[in-house]
């Protein structure tokens, strides 16, 4: 069985025997205890314990490349374009193209909100208050793109300085030419390649470590919390598959030309794939893969945008919370005038770079739109409870766009194999080579 196959085997088996736990736990009306001694027991041992531990390990393992994955591609991509005339012109398509998906992105999830009204006729009282991160200010997040310590960005996983200062090593490899530009610049390369291997290791754990956080999610999520906030969850997956399919679909189509069925084919897998980890960062190494080896873009172009784009492309939050606003307003009987849907586009999609290396990035950049205009921050206690799982389909919508946008900006630069992008054959596995 191909370790595709598996991986979807994994995601049907744990979401199956997690409803199972669920359903015999017994939980109580809070879904946090199992009200009987047997339930406790697997509640205590099988569900946080075993599974909760493989689960964690799975995704600490796929994150312990994202940060020498980003570096040492970004370097190879800089190396490669640092004396390119189009570099410029590259890393501005890219940013623009991000921004403005983006900019559609929560636009798109406002309007159907406005037409649907979730949260018309919902009458919740708030439990608790929500407290928001503190959210940087302009000229914190300006300063805080540049690293004053490359070795501590790294550490800390900052990835917005870990971006600046692999390009900027790039650029300078490349242009310090001779023996010396050329042996680094192979040195990175030969890097590149065992960095790629590692993850073809890691990636053997997939099923199982897919098979034990779905599980888990499934034995401990609170069914009465979707049910409560039913039509709210399926708005913001309505919008979520219709941007993921639609929009990215005819953006292709119209800036490229290209055939978005045999796009969207090729990218399922890595789409299931970051739905099961719920992480753009942490399913970093499948998607460039895909996007270099199945879809053809040039390693100089995939090196730059996937990575940036793992950190700053964040359409699947900008839906939510272009819903979430809405449905909160509602909910709260606040109009919001015109005027305040523009401060909501604004303010989101500047918040996507802004906030890209804060945590809980979706909610404290949802508490920044609410604050924006006028709306309780409080409001975000309501949907948080089904949060984790619209949180899956937001990854598989980024991960979506990071290669919608590094396809469309290979081919205006000539630098995507369309050969490779139209054999079918490539259509590979996640599967070691």
């Amino acid at each position: 069985m191909s370790l595709t196959n598996k991986i979807l085997l994994g995601m049907l088996l744990g979401l199956l025997l997690g409803v199972i736990f669920n359903l015999l736990l017994g939980l109580d009306e809070t879904q946090t205890t199992a009200t009987t001694v047997y339930g406790q027991w697997i509640q205590n041992v099988v569900i946080n314990g075993i599974f909760d531990a493989v689960g964690q390990v799975f995704v600490a393992s796929l994150k312990l490349l994202v940060v020498p994955l980003v570096f040492v591609s970004l370097v190879c991509g800089a190396a490669s374009l640092g004396g390119h005339n189009r570099m410029g012109a590259l890393a501005t398509k890219t940013v623009a193209l991000y921004l403005l998906t983006t900019a559609i992105a929560i636009s798109l999830a406002m309007g159907v909100a406005i037409f649907i009204q979730p949260g018309a006729g919902v009458d919740m009282a708030v439990s608790s208050t929500y407290a928001a991160p503190p959210a940087p200010s302009i000229k914190e997040t300006f300063i805080n793109i540049f690293p004053s310590n490359p070795v501590q960005a790294m550490a800390e996983g900052n990835m917005l300085q870990v971006i600046v200062f692999s390009i900027l090593l790039g650029i300078a490899i490349s242009r310090t030419g001779g023996e010396v530009g050329s042996s680094m610049k192979t040195l990175f390369e030969h890097l590149n390649e065992v960095v790629l291997k590692m993850m073809m290791l890691l990636m053997q754990l997939a099923p199982y470590g897919v098979f034990c956080l779905l599980a888990k999610l499934f034995a401990t999520i609170g069914f009465a919390a979707i049910a409560d906030l039913a039509k709210y969850f399926f708005t913001v997956l309505f919008v979520l598959l219709l941007h993921g399919l639609v929009v990215y679909g005819s953006l292709l189509k119209i800036l490229t030309g290209l055939n978005p069925i045999i796009f969207f084919r090729k990218m399922w897998k890595v789409a299931v794939f970051g739905f099961s980890t719920a992480s753009s960062n942490a399913t970093l190494p499948v998607t460039m893969r895909t996007v270099e080896h199945d879809l053809g873009v040039d390693n100089k172009v995939a090196s730059f945008s996937v990575p940036l784009g793992a950190t700053i492309n964040m359409d699947g939050t900008a839906i939510m919370q272009g819903v979430a606003t809405i449905f909160i307003a509602q909910v709260y009987n606040i109009d919001i005038p015109a005027s305040g849907y523009l401060m909501v586009i604004l303010t989101a999609t500047l918040a996507s770079i802004g906030t890209a290396g804060v945590p809980s990035v979706g909610l404290v950049m949802l508490a920044m739109v609410l604050q924006s205009v006028g709306l309780p921050v409080e409001g975000i206690a309501l949907i948080i409870g089904v949060d984790r799982l619209l949180d899956m389909v937001r990854t598989a919508v980024n991960i979506t766009g990071d290669a919608t946008v590094s396809t469309i900006v290979a081919k205006s630069e000539n630098m995507l194999d369309k050969s490779r992008f139209d054999d079918m054959s490539l259509n590979a596995e996640v599967d070691p080579v």
